[in-house]
């Protein structure tokens, strides 16, 4: 059996070397905070094996990138500086340089999770009505793409509940309150929602394997250091 080293396996490889190399610094050597402290070259690194890995990009793709980008800044804009949407949350330094009291980065982790949870989804979805198309089952198209979207709103929802306790140890942000507020879940399925929508109206490559994979990963390293930090 012959193993081809393909953009995909290349991709995985380095986000397990990271994220592996990160969980292992934070929770097992006096190094934590240097780990801590480079987040922000992990994150960037993502996105650009997110970009590379991507087939067939085109502007659709980048449109939508931006579209992420520009919506997540401008409402975590609007949660930092008001209160409202989140809760009373700020940032830390640990992001980096920030734009109104919002690291820049926090627009393109936007788009990383919305862009994964997506593909996930589009990917279930899909095998879903294979094996329904092979029992002679069929469901309405209007019901498959309102599936779709709370399915992918819900993903990232729940991956932003898995992060929420690591990211304040890990001091990303912190809350003004002891409790992280409900409605913020709830701002992030409805910021979600619409940006799932735009996703399934732009026409770009759905099938980036690695986006799966990475959204694998980053769950697996949260719920790591969600249990032992």
């Amino acid at each position: 059996m012959t193993f081809k080293f393909t953009k995909n396996t290349i991709a995985v490889f380095i986000a397990l070397l990271f994220h592996v190399s990160g969980a292992i610094g934070i929770l097992c050597t006096p190094y934590a905070n240097w780990f801590i402290d480079n987040t922000s070259l992990n994150l960037l690194l993502m996105v650009g094996l997110l970009i590379w890995t991507q087939p067939e990009k085109n502007l659709a793709f980048f449109g939508f990138m931006a579209i992420c980008f520009v919506t997540g800044m401008g409402v975590e804009m609007i949660g930092v500086n008001t209160g409202r949407l989140f809760g009373t949350y700020q940032y830390g330094t640990v992001m980096g340089p920030k734009i109104n009291g919002v690291p820049w980065l926090i627009g393109l982790n936007w788009f990383v999770l919305v862009f994964a949870s997506g593909i996930v989804m589009t990917r279930l979805h899909d095998w879903i009505k294979e094996k329904s198309n092979s029992m002679d089952l069929t469901m309405s198209p209007l019901i498959e793409k309102i599936s779709l979207l709370i399915d992918g709103a819900l993903l990232a929802s729940f991956f932003d509940w898995i992060m929420e306790p690591v990211a304040i140890k890990l001091k990303y942000w912190n809350w003004k309150t002891a409790e992280i507020p409900d409605f913020n879940y709830f701002t992030w399925f409805v910021v979600s929602l619409l940006l799932l929508f735009v996703f399934t109206k732009l026409e770009f490559n759905k099938r980036n394997h690695f986006a799966i994979d990475l959204l694998i990963i980053q769950a697996l390293f949260f719920l790591t250091l969600r249990n032992f930090l």
